[in-house]
């Protein structure tokens, strides 16, 4: 094999100038240095790499595969075979996948490239939320799964196998209400029942007071779910004193920090809990949080067991792509890129508040009073139902995306509680989100208000 780091030798008998191979081979070694300081360190690289960079490491580590080999005799019934190139790139080449059959981190024999790819993988998953505001976290990885099917994943791996008929047949998952469809179904995928915690309002917000929680805990309870990210008004768990409980009681405590990584105080809740109690998993998922495709996850814990787990409780080989965004989006962004888009965040979120109290003030609303580091909740009190339901069409017509309109007399999900009267429009300063996208929609939304109030 060539050593990049010696091309130069290779022609100090030719007709090039010796200065010139010199020049060249700092070129090409400042180009291949960080992929050697990657395989080094396992550690997501302080600044970003280029893209050229990034195919370059891929390549290489797709060609180690054996689907690459043209004098191998594949005669298994899974032999990565494809129908057109397209897939390869589709999945940056690592067609057979990553792990083995029942074990999702397993090195998979016919794929040493992928199994590199998905080891360094899961050390940046681990290293990023590190950096980011978990130093306690022993072990991670990424699925290939959405946040909700690995919620059904890390449930069924941790529930408890024992001999004891009791503790074996225990089926409720307490939720502090989380008005989500996926993760209920997360829950009921896995034939598990739900037993759920009302919201309370207090106030504007809706929160689930930690005396509610363990009032509602019951013989056949085994494990119980937190949240950090989601709409106003439902606010943040209490996940410290959840993790004590969790702790006192034995039972198994999941995070659900769907779009967290990227709030620096939702992390800190996390880091709290972990510190305080017990904490077996935390899941995020890795499109809201690292600006990939849908379809990963990361699933991280303060203890290797749970990870372990969770990657042998996992059926069939995994597709290798979703692992391969995640990795793109760490090299592409480095520490420094993904701090840079933190600030950016935060900056936005100020943003998204100051425009929408100024529009508050001339629609004669207000914002509701709600703790959240991304999305913003304004009132729509003085707009009659219809206007409701005409507001999120308007908004529509005029290609803003993402905002929610709640309309009490319409339903009541999605508010974390029963009887929220107060009627409401939420708009999100997620992670990626540039700043003229904000006082775009904050415009639109305003003008969308005068359209369906001066009919």
């Amino acid at each position: 094999m060539v050593d990049f780091n010696k091309i130069s030798e290779f022609f100090k008998n030719s007709t090039i100038p010796q200065n010139m191979l010199e020049r060249g081979q700092i070129v090409i070694n400042n180009f291949v240095k960080p992929i050697r300081t990657l395989f080094e360190q396992k550690s997501v690289p302080k600044e970003p790499w280029s893209d050229e960079q990034i195919e370059f490491l891929l390549l290489t580590l797709s060609n180690m595969d054996t689907d690459k080999d043209n004098n191998a005799a594949r005669v298994g019934e899974r032999e990565a075979r494809i129908a057109s190139k397209l897939h390869l790139k589709t999945s940056a080449g690592f067609c057979h996948g990553v792990g083995r059959s029942g074990f999702l981190t397993a090195p998979q024999p016919k794929a040493p490239g992928g199994s590199i790819m998905y080891e360094i993988s899961n050390y940046l998953a681990r290293d990023i939320l590190r950096n980011f505001g978990l130093p306690n976290v022993k072990k991670a990885i990424i699925t290939p799964l959405c946040t909700g099917m690995s919620l059904s994943l890390t449930l069924g791996a941790l529930r408890q196998r024992t001999d004891d008929a009791k503790e074996e047949n225990k089926r409720t998952v307490l939720i502090p209400q989380i008005d989500h469809n996926a993760l209920l179904k997360a829950i009921n995928l896995m034939g598990l029942k739900t037993k759920i915690v009302k919201g309370r309002i207090q106030g504007d917000a809706v929160r689930i007071p930690i005396e509610d929680i363990e009032s509602s805990l019951d013989d056949d309870c085994f494990a119980i779910i937190s949240l950090t990210s989601f709409f106003p008004p439902r606010e943040h768990d209490n996940l410290k004193e959840i993790s004590r409980l969790a702790q006192d009681k034995g039972l198994i405590h999941i995070i659900i920090n769907a779009y967290g990584v990227q709030s620096p105080e939702w992390m800190k809740l996390i880091r709290a809990a972990i510190d305080a109690g017990r904490v077996d998993a935390i899941i995020q998922s890795t499109d809201k949080n690292f600006l990939t495709p849908i379809g990963g996850a990361l699933i991280a814990s303060p203890n290797n067991e749970s990870i372990d787990k969770i990657s042998q409780a996992y059926a069939g080989r995994a597709s290798a792509t979703p692992v391969v965004n995640f990795l793109i989006s760490m090299l592409s962004l480095g520490i420094s890129g993904y701090q840079k888009l933190i600030e950016e965040q935060q900056q936005n979120r100020k943003i998204l508040e100051e425009k929408l109290s100024e529009v508050a003030k001339k629609i004669n609303e207000r914002l509701l009073e709600v703790y959240n580091p991304v999305a913003v909740a304004l009132s729509l009190e003085t707009l009659k139902a219809e206007q409701l339901y005409a507001l999120g069409g308007a908004l529509y017509n005029l290609r803003v995306t993402g905002p929610r309109v709640y309309n009490p007399k319409e339903k009541s999900f999605g508010t974390c509680c029963e009887n929220y009267t107060t009627p409401y429009i939420v708009m999100n300063a997620a992670i990626g989100s540039e700043t003229k996208d904000i006082i775009s929609a904050v415009e639109r939304f305003e003008k969308a208000y005068k359209q369906i109030t001066q009919k």
